[in-house]
């Protein structure tokens, strides 16, 4: 009896590449193998190298049902204590945010909320968060630190994202984020803090390999030019590759910064400049946008979207999950805010949450439904791509595979 050379085969798919010429790179009646965790053939099913019950162990039919590359939430903050409904209540009667500060809420509330829970408490509180981007579609996740703000703490923090990552069964990458906000006890001691950002906590992080990436807030309300460029120096000097906050709430130039930096990506970008544009298409450097803040602070200010098509400037969506400006749980819903708030095309934003977002953590095997990728497939309720962007909520997923293997949603 001759073994099957696949592991896997879907037939009758309607598959969404994302690879070649055509819209979405869509290919009618298709078929997809997978073998040791990645794809092994990916076309139409009438060129098939033989009768497809003879080429692999499982045959699923599909009847027609869409399959896109896993997609990938490239900004998140999705491990922290707590949370500020209260906050948000507060704030829709009629309390300023720095009514709300001076309280003890913000960024403040949520510091003492992370940090007064153990490694344990804070995947509890973590893990329902990532199972809802999961069941729309997500299975590779950036995780960011930056709601610790001492060594501990962010440790606690990157060790939690790693084990959402083992305990789900999905790609996770961790982002140091050290220059986030000042903690309060450096109230006064700015720069010892960014010094123990630069010269302890990185060095130490990475050392114990919890590091993927280096972010950091550069922003009036955040930390400057100056400041960003010394953790990214360090981070240089580690091995590490850099991103930014850059260009929300003012122009700092920080695109032009991390892009001077060969960054893997410059995000949020209200405020951007034809000459970060400039600057980020010379460096490869990924747009990363995220409509969820955009909606939840009710910006009017909107990111240079038809700059960054000139430029060809590769633009990624993410949900941007934090506590405070983007309580956003659907990477589907981010992608259809983008087309509805950015007047991007379903192309664009779903390119965003699958290859782009992919280039913007830097990883080259997984976003496209290409041989040799990362089996990580998305089957859908859906029988063309626009209607991911199209509907607005809803449970479109039918099932998840991450790296050829079935995700438990």
């Amino acid at each position: 009896m001759t073994t099957p050379r696949w592991d896997h085969l879907l037939v009758d798919a309607t598959l969404a590449t994302f690879v070649g010429e055509r819209p979405f790179g869509v290919v009618e009646r298709g078929a997809l193998a997978i073998k040791d965790g990645r794809i092994a053939w990916s076309g139409p099913a009438a060129e098939l190298p033989g009768a497809a019950d003879t080429l692999a162990a499982t045959v699923e039919t599909l009847d027609g049902a869409l399959v896109t590359p896993g997609l990938i939430d490239c900004h998140t903050h999705l491990v922290f204590g707590g949370d500020r409904a209260h906050e948000f209540d507060l704030r829709l009667n009629g309390a300023t945010y720095e009514e709300i500060a001076r309280a003890g809420g913000g960024i403040a509330s949520t510091v003492a909320a992370t940090r007064s829970a153990d490694e344990d408490e804070l995947l509890r509180q973590s893990l329902p968060r990532a199972r809802a981007l999961l069941r729309d579609g997500v299975t590779t996740l950036e995780i960011k630190s930056g709601y610790g703000l001492n060594l501990d703490t962010e440790r606690r923090m990157l060790r939690v994202a790693r084990r959402i990552g083992e305990t789900l069964g999905i790609g996770v990458r961790s982002t140091f984020l050290g220059l986030h906000a000042l903690p309060p006890e450096y109230r006064e001691r700015r720069e010892e803090y960014v010094a123990q950002v630069c010269d302890v906590m990185l060095p130490a992080l990475a050392t114990e390999g919890l590091v993927d990436a280096v972010d950091a807030f550069c922003e009036g309300i955040g930390f400057t030019r100056m400041e960003t460029e010394r953790v990214f120096e360090r981070a240089r000097s580690l091995g590490l590759p850099v991103k930014l906050h850059a260009e929300q709430l003012s122009d700092l130039d920080g695109a032009a910064l991390v892009a001077r930096y060969r960054g893997l990506s410059a995000d949020h970008l209200e405020h951007l400049s034809e000459s970060g544009v400039r600057a980020m298409a010379a460096a490869g450097t990924v747009a990363v946008l995220l409509p969820g803040a955009f909606y939840a602070l009710r910006e009017t200010h909107l990111p240079p979207i038809d700059m960054l098509r000139a430029h060809d400037v590769p633009m990624a969506i993410a949900t941007d999950c934090n506590p405070g400006t983007s309580p956003l749980l659907s990477l589907r819903l981010a992608a259809n805010m983008a087309c509805t708030l950015f007047r991007m095309t379903p192309e664009e934003a779903l390119r965003g949450v699958t290859v782009n977002a992919a280039r913007a953590l830097g990883l080259a095997d997984r976003g496209s439904l290409a041989v040799g990728q990362r089996a990580d497939l998305a089957v859908w309720k859906a029988r063309m791509p626009a209607q991911l962007c199209y509907w607005i909520g809803g449970d479109l997923l039918q099932s998840l595979w991450s790296a050829g293997a079935p995700v438990r949603l």
